[in-house]
C-alpha cells in the first residue's frame, strides 16, 4: 500500500498501545508524522484537555498534516470540536478501522458488512448534525444543511434496512450450509484470535492453503474452511475475521453472518501470541472475549493456543500462561505451538480429536 497521507497521531502514553495505533494508521495508508500522547483521551469536549488541543492545533500548522488520527472512539460533539478547532478532518478509532475494513474487502459479503457498518456510523454524525444546526451551530466539517441532513439521514436508514436483509439472506444461505455439513458428518473448527497473532498461518499449515498473511493488521475480513484429515477422522476447519480491542458492537453485529461460525463450531481454538509481554497478552484474551461473549458463544469449547512459541523461553511461556488464568489443570485445554514452524502442531491436532470426540460422545449420550 501507498502511504502518502501525512498524520499526527494522538494516542496514551503506552508503548504497545501507541505501537498498534500507528499499526493501524499505516495499515489504512496514513504516515504518521508526529504523535503527541495523553493519559486520559476521554475528556468532555476535545477528547483531549484544551491545553493539550491547542498544541495539536499548533502542530497541524506548523507542520502541514492533512489528517489527525485520535486512537480512541470520539463522540460525534468531541469530534466536531475538534475539527473545528483544528480546522481539519479528525479521524477517530472507530473510523480507522471502518477504512482498513473497507481496504481489506475482497469478497461481496464482506463488502456488504462493511457498508452496513460504515453507513451505522455516518448516521449518529448526521443526527449530530442536525441537532447542531438546530442549536445555531455550523457544523462545516459535517457538510449538509439542516434539511439536506434530515433527507440524507433517512436515505441512510433506508439503505441499512436494504443491507440488513441481504445479510439476512447470506445468513440463511450459510445456515443451509451448516446444516449440511452436519448431516454429513464433518465436526466444525473455527480459528479465532486478535488479528495478527498468526491464525492465518496456522489455517496455512493445517490446510496446505496458501492464504495470504502480511504483518498489517486485518489481513481476514472473510471466513475459510477446508477439510483436514486428522488422524483418519475429516474434520471441517475455518479461519475467521482478527479481533481488536475497542471494536463497537454494531461491527461485531455487521460480521455476524462471518462470525456465526462460531456458534456452530464444535471447537474453537483461541490463538494468542506467546511471544508479547502480559499485558498485550490480556488485552488480546479480553477483546477475543468480548466478541464472544457478545455472540453468546461458549467458552467451554476453547482450546487455548499459544502461538510463537519459538520465540520465547519455555519457562517465561508458562508463567504468562499461568498468569492468564486459562489453564485447567484437570482437562488439556491449552497448547503451546509455533504455527511459523509447525512445532506442536500435530500435539494440538490430538488435542482437537480428543475435545471432538467427547464433545461428540456428550452429544450422543444426551
Amino acid at each position: 500500500m501507498t502511504v502518502n497521507r501525512s498524520a499526527l497521531l494522538i494516542t496514551y502514553p503506552v508503548k504497545h498501545v501507541a505501537s498498534e495505533a500507528k499499526s493501524l494508521a499505516e495499515s489504512a495508508g496514513y504516515s504518521i508524522s508526529c504523535t503527541v500522547t495523553q493519559k486520559h483521551l476521554t475528556r468532555s469536549k476535545f477528547g483531549i484537555g484544551k491545553g493539550k488541543a491547542d498544541e495539536v492545533r499548533e502542530l497541524v500548522k506548523s507542520s502541514n498534516i492533512e489528517y489527525v488520527i485520535f486512537d480512541e472512539i470520539l463522540k460525534p460533539t468531541q469530534q466536531y470540536n475538534l475539527a473545528k478547532l483544528c480546522e481539519i478532518d479528525i479521524i477517530d478509532r472507530e473510523k480507522l478501522i471502518l477504512e482498513i475494513f473497507r481496504l481489506r474487502s475482497n469478497t461481496e459479503e464482506s463488502k456488504i458488512q462493511i457498508k452496513l457498518a460504515e453507513l451505522h456510523y455516518e448516521a449518529v454524525r448526521i443526527k449530530e448534525k442536525v441537532r447542531l444546526a438546530k442549536k445555531g451551530e455550523q457544523p462545516g466539517f459535517f457538510g449538509l444543511g439542516k434539511y439536506d441532513a434530515e433527507v440524507h439521514l433517512l436515505d441512510v436508514r433506508r439503505r441499512i434496512s436494504v443491507l440488513r436483509k441481504k445479510l439476512l439472506k447470506e445468513e440463511k444461505r450459510k445456515l443451509v450450509q451448516r446444516t449440511g455439513r452436519a448431516r454429513s458428518g464433518f465436526p466444525t473448527v473455527s480459528i479465532i484470535g486478535y488479528t495478527s497473532v498468526g491464525k492465518t498461518t496456522l489455517f496455512n499449515f493445517l490446510t496446505g492453503e496458501s492464504k495470504l498473511v502480511g504483518v498489517e493488521l486485518f489481513t481476514t475480513l472473510s471466513t475459510s474452511s477446508r477439510i483436514v484429515n486428522v488422524n483418519g477422522k475429516k474434520v471441517m476447519f475455518s479461519d475467521t475475521v482478527g479481533f481488536i480491542s475497542k471494536l463497537p458492537a454494531y461491527m461485531i453485529d455487521a460480521f455476524k453472518s462471518t462470525l456465526q461460525e462460531l456458534i456452530f463450531s464444535n471447537v474453537i481454538l483461541l490463538v494468542l501470541d506467546i511471544s508479547q509481554s502480559f499485558e498485550i497478552l490480556r488485552k488480546q484474551l479480553a477483546s477475543s472475549y468480548t466478541v464472544l461473549i457478545h455472540l453468546g458463544v461458549s467458552v467451554a469449547k476453547i482450546i487455548y493456543v499459544f502461538n510463537k512459541v519459538d520465540l520465547v523461553e519455555p519457562d517465561k511461556a508458562m508463567e504468562k500462561c499461568q498468569q492468564l488464568g486459562v489453564l485447567n489443570e484437570g482437562n488439556k485445554n491449552y497448547v503451546m505451538i509455533s504455527s511459523k514452524t509447525g512445532m506442536n502442531v500435530h500435539t494440538l491436532l490430538d488435542v482437537v480429536r480428543s475435545r471432538i470426540f467427547v464433545n461428540m460422545m456428550k452429544v450422543d449420550t444426551s
